[in-house]
């Protein structure tokens, strides 16, 4: 009888843990079944079923873009149509039809990686020209298709080390890698701009962290950095937990590793062409507030008697740089707190989510595609399918009164109220989110990845995962360990007793 028992999966197992899982499931059959095996595919598995899903999902996100592939935008088509990307304009604005080098033969307002990616995606575009009119066999298109081809198929390549850095992440939990393959925000920005560039590096890095390697963490952090500035959130956030572990020597290397790395990307740039070098910093002290940051909702309904006041053309925000610093600064004050006071340690993913989650709020810019930024962080700070697809279905319909208000009202358009509206119900399911992450951090026996899986700590914690307390708030570091054994106690007993019978993470109430 003992050798008929079923054999316990060696994963959380979506259908038993997940309501919206389990539903989804009903469309094929029904739940995963007590006597069915997991881990004995030989092709399919979790993390090539994922892989697939994002593949789907990216190429039906190209066929959305492909009305503003050519760079004919007649009839506000980029509008009308929804395809509108930077990548498309910005081809012929820095010259990269004509071969110009970003930084040294025009200004780019990107840092340096991006702009070389750019640069080789349009090395890659002409490569391609040249043997198609070399070859005759190969169909001729505009220089900027072929260019931007090429770009979304590098970003594509981004998109799949996003969900397979994920996975990585994941621990137990290898399905939670679906949440980002399958994201609406995936479909609807993966080719706006080139964020999946930085999103990949940042993703990576992480998951070097995991492993236990806080050298190459930091050198993929610093080049994420070098390609959008929120990777050192990143950082910061692992500065946090460290701190309280009493692990500042790892951090310390991560750290160190990131500077260098920064340094050596960005010192031949900044000292061969400085002036184009420094156009992405002085952007960002100069420019106002984005349309639809919450400061540009504030003076938009104060007629912009608030802050600085009417600005002139080129005028730098001061009042405003300075209120969006210290709001900075107490995001990162409130995140330390929640840090050194929670009761048990806040997993990374979830004090990382929190960080650029506050930053992007709070921030003069929120482009559309910077919430790309957040799918794999949050993904793996509440893996929960209900809440993850209500903010994003939140993000992706935005997108939506964003492209019309830029048509104008006089071209079938909305109006900036309806702007606003989607920009509020956006700003209303991130404020949410987060909440939910600040329940979990504090109490932490509603944390499904801890509470699924018998013992888990962290699985993106590298050093940090089951690491003792050192720094605390509230409370001696001896009586906090003393807690979180505790925690750890019941959940694992919990789980070891659902082991026991058969299904581990499945609800017992499935059965009854």
């Amino acid at each position: 009888m003992a050798s008929r028992r079923p054999v316990a999966p060696d994963r959380v197992v979506p259908s038993w843990t997940d309501p919206v899982a389990a539903q989804a499931a009903e469309s094929v059959g029904g739940p995963w079944g007590r006597h069915a095996l997991t881990g004995r595919a030989l092709f399919w598995t979790p993390l090539r079923v994922c892989l697939l899903f994002a593949t789907a999902v990216l190429g039906l996100a190209w066929i959305k873009q492909s009305p503003c592939a050519t760079g004919n935008w007649a009839g506000w088509v980029q509008y009308t149509h929804f395809c509108y990307s930077d990548a498309v304009p910005l081809f012929a604005v820095h010259e990269l039809d004509s071969g110009a080098l970003p930084y040294l033969d025009s200004s780019v307002e990107y840092p340096v990686l991006s702009g070389a990616f750019m640069a080789g995606a349009a090395a890659l575009g002409r490569g391609y020209d040249a043997l198609a009119a070399a070859v005759g066999l190969l169909p001729s298109v505009p220089a900027v298709q072929s260019y931007y081809v090429v770009t979304c198929l590098l970003l594509s390549f981004c998109a799949l080390l996003v969900v397979r850095a994920v996975l990585g992440l994941s621990g137990r939990r290898p399905w939670d890698a679906a949440m980002v393959g399958l994201s609406p925000l995936l479909f609807v920005h993966a080719f706006t701009n080139w964020d999946l560039f930085a999103a990949a590096l940042a993703t990576l890095g992480m998951w070097a962290w995991a492993r236990r390697r806080p050298g190459t963490a930091g050198v993929l952090l610093g080049l994420g950095v070098a390609a959008k500035l929120y990777p050192a959130l990143l950082l910061v956030a692992l500065f946090l937990l460290c701190l309280r572990a009493g692990r500042l020597r790892a951090w310390l290397r991560t750290a160190l590793a990131a500077v260098v790395t920064w340094v050596s990307v960005n010192l031949p740039v900044a000292l061969t062409a400085p002036e184009g070098w420094g156009r992405f910093f002085r952007l960002n002290r100069t420019r106002p507030a984005d349309p639809d940051s919450i400061w540009n909702m504030l003076l938009h309904a104060t007629d912009h008697r608030l802050f600085d006041g009417p600005l002139a053309e080129g005028q730098v925000p001061s009042v405003l740089n300075g209120v969006v610093a210290a709001s900075m600064v107490l995001l990162v004050a409130g995140a330390a707190w929640l840090t050194l006071a929670a009761p048990v340690r806040p997993r990374l993913a979830q004090l990382a989510f929190l960080l650029v989650a506050g930053f992007l709020l709070l921030n003069k810019v929120w482009s559309p595609q910077y919430s790309l930024w957040l799918l794999p962080l949050a993904v793996l700070a509440r893996p929960k399918w209900r809440s993850l697809l209500l903010w994003q279905a939140a993000e992706a319909l935005l997108w939506v009164p964003r492209l019309l208000w830029y048509l104008g009202a006089d071209n079938r358009g909305v109006e900036i109220e309806w702007f606003f509206l989607g920009v509020g119900l956006r700003d209303i399911a991130v404020v949410v989110l987060m909440g939910l992450v600040v329940r979990d951090v504090l109490h932490p026996d509603g944390d499904v990845v801890r509470t699924t899986w018998p013992g888990v700590d962290d699985p993106a914690g590298g050093v940090l995962d089951h690491a003792p307390d050192v720094r605390t708030l509230g409370g001696s570091a001896g009586q906090r360990r003393a807690d979180e054994s505790d925690l750890l106690g019941v959940r694992g007993g919990v789980a070891r007793g659902l082991e026991d019978d058969g299904a581990v993470g499945r609800p017992r109430h499935v059965e009854e």
